[in-house]
């Protein structure tokens, strides 16, 4: 097998110090998560790596890049001294993509920068050798990472580019080296850093700076801030391409069918009718799909296997996959969860209200009698000022009245609360745990249930929780025999 990193390259591409020669197939910053083989890079952030090197180096890691020779560690021990980690790191990301003939795509977007990373996971893999982080690591650490495990023999890599404050964008795209760059949707994020949704515009365009000359740009087509997208494209020398509701896109949706498992869609690409779907539903992943197949059209793939391969996607965990767990095995009871609780925005959230909205209970079989739409939504985070105001505004969704019943968790989500008609308020507490703590009270057989929330908040603790309401169900029998 050849090797990812050997010392000697490591040494040219950071001009750092070895002190043994070693082979690494990986890279890692965990030490929970590292593999034998793998080379550890001792990162500075809520710990000093420093502090986990020899444990590390005792788990079978090959090196570690250091800045010092840390505590308890042998001075023969295969280390690679560099004056800083992080920069370091970087240089290798940048090595990395220079010695690949990969086509790299980078994906950014206020919302579904995962989903649609995980879409082209799907189709670049149908036609070649992809890579791609397995999480959602996309900040100053994360893009130098993912380019660092990059493969030098990789056909084709997606690198998710995120930010928090103004300026983060643009060199990370630049280090990506990008042949192709897509923003899925701006929209009211991170407010507490940017004055307007135009300020997250400029910033989500800065991906275009990282564009190869001749790349392309692929941005939506039918926001305000569309005109912005298309300028920053322009000026960066790239061929712009559109995606999204409206007509005049390059690439545009016709008809969007939601279904309890999927979404069919119709679309033009370039002028050509073209009928594909994903297994789940989602307005929003009808968007993303498209804007993924106009990816997969500026890199030359056969539209048509494309087209098949997105249709075999599913959602990762917490960002709007359905699960249908069993509550009594012998009863045939059930709810179906919808799990969506990693972040959340004002755009996100109406996505999310929508599927549920779309989606159908069953009826006649808990103890209710009738199935219901239930909706347990944590507060969005980092929204600025105006944060009260857009939980307030989640109550003047059209569609809001066909919710059952709606659970808020947070402070700002009780000024959502403070809204709802009587009938539909459900509870309101203050943290997650304390839904949490007594999960079987929100649900009942038949029921479909949402979960949405910024990953702050914790909402992720309640869909845990129901969750092991099926598995204990599951157990059960097991038990008696």
């Amino acid at each position: 097998m050849t090797p990812l990193w050997t010392s000697a390259d490591a040494v040219t591409a950071t001009g750092g110090q070895s002190t043994a020669q070693w082979q690494a197939k990986g890279v890692s910053i965990d030490t929970r998560t590292l593999q034998p083989g793998d080379l550890f890079v001792a990162l500075r952030d809520v710990r000093d790596g420093h502090d986990f090197v020899a444990q590390a180096l005792k788990a079978g890691a090959a090196a570690a890049l250091v800045s010092h020779i840390p505590e308890g560690v042998a001075a023969d021990a295969p280390l690679l001294i560099v004056p800083d980690v992080l920069q370091g790191l970087e240089k290798l990301g940048r090595f990395a993509r220079a010695r690949s003939a990969a086509r790299v795509v980078g994906v950014t977007g206020s919302v579904g920068k995962t989903s649609t990373k995980e879409m082209l996971r799907r189709i670049l893999a149908g036609q070649g050798r992809v890579h791609a982080a397995e999480a959602s690591y996309n900040n100053h650490w994360g893009v130098p990472l993912t380019l660092a495990r990059m493969p030098a023999d990789a056909d084709f890599a997606v690198i998710e580019i995120g930010m928090n404050h103004p300026g983060e964008i643009a060199p990370l795209a630049r280090m990506a080296d990008l042949d192709v760059a897509l923003i899925t949707i701006v929209a009211a994020a991170h407010l507490e850093a940017f004055s307007d949704l135009a300020g997250i515009a400029h910033e989500k365009a800065a991906i275009f700076e990282g564009l190869r000359p001749g790349g392309t740009a692929i941005f939506p087509g039918d926001q305000t801030i569309t005109p912005i997208l298309r300028e920053a494209a322009l000026n960066a020398g790239a061929k712009a391409v559109s995606f999204g509701t409206n007509p005049d896109a390059d690439y545009h949706l016709t008809q969007v069918k939601l279904c309890d498992t999927a979404t069919i869609v119709q679309a033009t690409r370039r002028g050509t009718p073209t009928l594909f779907k994903v297994l789940t539903p989602g307005r929003h992943f009808a968007a993303n799909g498209l804007g993924a197949l106009a990816v997969a059209d500026a890199l030359g793939l056969d539209p048509m296997i494309a087209a098949a391969d997105l249709g075999q996607w599913q959602p990762p965990a917490g960002r709007g996959t359905r699960e249908h767990i069993t509550l009594d095995i012998v009863e045939e009871t059930s709810f179906d969860l919808i799990d969506d609780a990693f972040n959340a925005n004002p755009t996100s959230l109406a996505a999310a209200l929508d599927v549920l909205i779309a989606a159908t209970p069953q009826d006649g079989v808990g103890r209710v009698g009738k199935g219901r739409r239930i909706a347990v939504l944590g507060d969005m985070l980092e929204l600025g000022p105006t944060e009260i105001t857009l939980h307030e505004a989640v109550a003047d969704h059209p569609d809001l009245n066909k919710i059952d019943l709606i659970h808020c968790v947070g402070p700002r989500m009780k000024s959502l609360y403070a809204k709802l008609p009587r009938a539909q308020r459900g509870e309101w507490v203050a943290e997650a745990r304390e839904l949490a703590a007594r999960p079987r009270s929100l649900i009942d057989a038949g029921d479909i249930l949402l979960v949405k929330g910024s990953k702050g908040i914790k909402v992720s603790l309640i869909v845990d929780a129901l969750r092991k309401l099926g598995q204990a169900a599951a157990k059960a029998p097991q038990g008696e025999a």
